[in-house]
């Protein structure tokens, strides 16, 4: 993973009221992560996940957890479905490519509603999502201030942090994120 803080993770939740909470680890990364996505409300705090992975990245499946001081979070995560095996196909420079993104865009559209490759974020960021695989996720137990997060569903509606929602049948993505500030692009993976 590369990105202008080093490796970190944070967490995005909306609740079903439509509340907007960030997570973040430092107030470095929520002002940037703030400039580029909306949030109702900010914490910093903790977060550490724990899943399958080699050299800094999580390759799923197998068992995953996430936990913050507001957040307990277990998942299992499963095989690739037929999309998940096509990314993985994919070589990671046409992934990352904001070019590729933008082209994809349309097709990803169609493919799976509420989910966008390309387009502006806060500020005036160009953002580009490369996804690069995809496992299902086919078991979630967990928390969320102290409530249970209830049985795993689809995410419907969709989640309202930028123009673009996750898949709306519970997944695990690898996705290369390149925020372009003018002629500055940022890749975070």
């Amino acid at each position: 993973m590369t990105t202008p803080f080093g490796p970190f993770a944070d967490v995005m939740v909306e609740d079903d009221e439509g509340w907007r909470t960030l997570l973040a680890p430092t107030d470095e990364i929520a002002e940037f992560v703030c400039g580029t996505y909306e949030f109702d409300e900010v914490v910093i705090a903790p977060v550490e996940v724990d899943a399958p992975g080699r050299d800094g990245v999580v390759t799923g499946p197998g068992r995953w957890s996430v936990r913050t001081p507001d957040l307990a979070l277990d998942l299992q995560v499963a095989g690739r479905p037929l999309l998940g095996q096509a990314l993985r196909l994919l070589p990671l420079a046409a992934a990352a490519s904001p070019v590729c993104c933008r082209a994809v865009d349309p097709v990803a559209r169609l493919v799976l509603p509420g989910v966008r490759t390309y387009g502006t974020a806060l500020a005036g960021r160009h953002e580009a999502y490369g996804a690069l695989d995809l496992h299902r996720v086919v078991d979630l137990r967990g928390s969320w201030r102290g409530r249970s997060l209830g049985v795993l569903t689809p995410v419907e509606p969709p989640v309202r942090f930028g123009f673009s929602s996750t898949p709306a049948t519970p997944a695990c993505v690898r996705v290369v994120t390149t925020i372009d500030e003018q002629a500055d692009a940022k890749p975070v993976e």
